[in-house]
């Protein structure tokens, strides 16, 4: 038995595309508009799973690019666990409040940051928001933030592929890619590669994989010991066919220097963590300027 259809459900039947629709009819289209802020390069710092160094090592490339003359924003977007300013020794600091906008932290002339932690009233405070309030912040530290002109924008993410990083990728002008940090290990490296299809999904060239922890630095003979292994981050780009930008191994100093707040490539020039870090810096500005 069939029902003779209303007017107003035969014009919704000449419209079907919108009753599927979650959507009111009238809800607007389009990605937001990009965060207006003067900066040549932003550069994505991701891994797949955490406990690989990837905060450590935004911090000590951002370090390096700001010593060898680069003007280098640091923005902290690990929301739930912000830990660049304590690797600064800034994490007391609080930025100042302009008319309109807020001014980063400064840690020297070539070196600014701006991190959820110098928000929050204290390092045991968590912040417990879902994805609407995380975009709505990150717009507010790109567009509400007196970065000046920058060279760089190192965007440090927390760990996997959510709201963070699809939010920066949306909102942040001349995002030229992400270097992915692993570990050598294989449990590491599988995670690594889900991070880098991420960024291909989203049409985002991967600048280059790092394998941090590669082997460590006896204090004693100066010999590396291979406590996770070394190489799988190198076999995986290989394999993959993106650049490898390099390995950096796990230092005691280097540990120590994040825990005391001191980067380790301002302190301790010409060891041989130093010089990797420096590679690694180096071939990443190759990658990225030329």
């Amino acid at each position: 038995m069939t029902t003779k259809s209303t007017k107003k459900e035969q014009a919704c039947d000449e419209n079907c595309s919108t009753c599927t629709s979650a959507q009111p009819h009238s809800a607007p289209k389009g990605l937001p508009p990009k965060a207006k802020i003067d900066v040549k390069h932003v550069i994505l710092v991701l891994s797949g799973k955490g406990g690989v160094g990837k905060s450590t090592v935004s911090t000590n490339l951002a370090s390096a690019l700001a010593a060898h003359g680069r003007q280098v924003g640091l923005l902290d977007l690990d929301i739930h666990g912000p830990d660049i300013p304590k690797m600064l020794g800034i994490e007391d600091q609080r930025p100042a409040l302009l008319e309109k906008t807020m001014e980063p932290v400064h840690v020297s002339g070539k070196l600014a940051v701006m991190s959820m932690a110098f928000l929050l009233p204290d390092t045991s405070s968590p912040v417990i928001w879902r994805g609407p309030m995380k975009m709505a912040v990150i717009g507010q530290f790109l567009s509400d933030v007196n970065w000046g002109a920058l060279d760089y924008l190192i965007v440090d993410l927390p760990p996997g592929t959510g709201d963070e990083a699809l939010s920066i990728i949306q909102l942040a002008p001349n995002v030229q890619g992400a270097v992915i940090v692993t570990t050598p290990q294989d449990v590491a490296v599988l995670d690594a590669i889900k991070a880098l299809r991420f960024i291909e999904k989203l049409d985002l060239p991967v600048i280059g994989i790092i394998e941090n922890m590669s082997g460590m630095v006896c204090p004693h003979c100066n010999k590396t010991i291979n406590l996770f292994g070394k190489g799988g981050g190198k076999k995986a780009a290989e394999d993959l066919g993106v650049p490898y930008l390099g390995s950096i191994p796990l230092d005691p100093a280097m540990v120590k220097a994040g825990d005391e707040g001191r980067p380790y490539v301002l302190r301790h020039a010409d060891t041989p963590t130093w010089k990797a870090v420096d590679s690694v810096m180096k071939n990443l500005v190759k990658r990225v300027e030329s």
